[in-house]
């Protein structure tokens, strides 16, 4: 049976047609969500089995990015989402969708409700569109499994992507094997260099874990290379996307 997945839509969201096209081609039903569907009652995460919070400007990110999105979610369905988590499930959050997680505390620890770090404007003062090179670091993360090592190309399209966390957090951060992914340059070191790091973003880190490895985060688009053709260079031999995809499909692997 396919694992289900509930796609999250707010207004402004406008990354939920790639993402589930993505969830289609590694093996996954979904169901786009309206945010005021859970609000409501009319929808309830507990129908699911991956939790995935797209791209986009939710509400204009007023305020900062995704902290309306964050603070309705708390509101109105924070009960769900603790059930959610506590359970043998998963969650991804892209861009916006990273920037929620964070707001409501489900990244970097888990603690819904508590935000322990945070995704603040570019260092570059600027909206960054870009293609980039992150290199899969070493964690328990259900979503990059048996991907150490490799480089992924994504693109990028945020204002708000520069991770900041006080030193005790990025400590436990770095002590649990939860960065995910790290901005490289092409000879694939991390790097603070601009603008193969983007955002300028604390220790290159564009994506992170929960402890568990079942709760994902990242700045960049797995979803706009999930398929052969999405990269630019893609009929150059050698330089085909679509390796993005496992991302997805290891979700999907999770629960057979």
């Amino acid at each position: 049976m396919k694992p289900k997945a509930a796609i999250i839509f707010s207004p402004g969201i406008n990354r939920d047609q790639e993402t589930s096209y993505a969830l289609i081609q590694a093996g996954a039903d979904y169901e786009i969500i309206q945010l005021i569907e859970l609000e409501k009652g009319e929808k309830r995460l507990d129908d699911f089995q991956i939790l995935l919070c797209p791209g986009g400007f939710s509400y204009g990110d007023d305020v900062m990015s995704a902290k309306i999105w964050a603070s309705k979610s708390l509101a109105h369905f924070q009960t769900q989402l603790q059930k959610f988590i506590s359970e043998d499930k998963l969650v991804i959050g892209i861009c916006n969708g990273f920037q929620f997680l964070i707001r409501t505390g489900l990244l970097p620890f888990a603690n819904v409700g508590q935000i322990e770090a945070t995704l603040t404007h570019n260092a570059s003062n600027h909206f960054e569109c870009r293609w980039v090179n992150m290199k899969v670091q070493p964690s328990n993360c259900v979503f990059t499994k048996g991907m150490e090592g490799q480089i992924l190309r994504m693109p990028t399209a945020h204002g708000e992507g520069r991770f900041l966390a006080n030193d005790e957090a990025l400590k436990r951060i770095k002590d649990q094997n939860q960065v995910i992914f790290r901005y490289v340059d092409e000879n694939g070191n991390s790097t603070q260099d601009y603008p193969v790091n983007p955002n300028g973003s604390t220790e290159a880190i564009a994506g992170l874990c929960s402890p568990n490895g079942k709760i994902m985060g990242l700045m960049p688009h797995p979803e706009c290379n999930s398929k052969k053709n999405h990269h630019p260079d893609w009929n150059i031999e050698g330089r085909e996307g679509g390796e993005c995809l496992r991302i997805f499909e290891n979700a999907v692997k999770y629960f057979r």
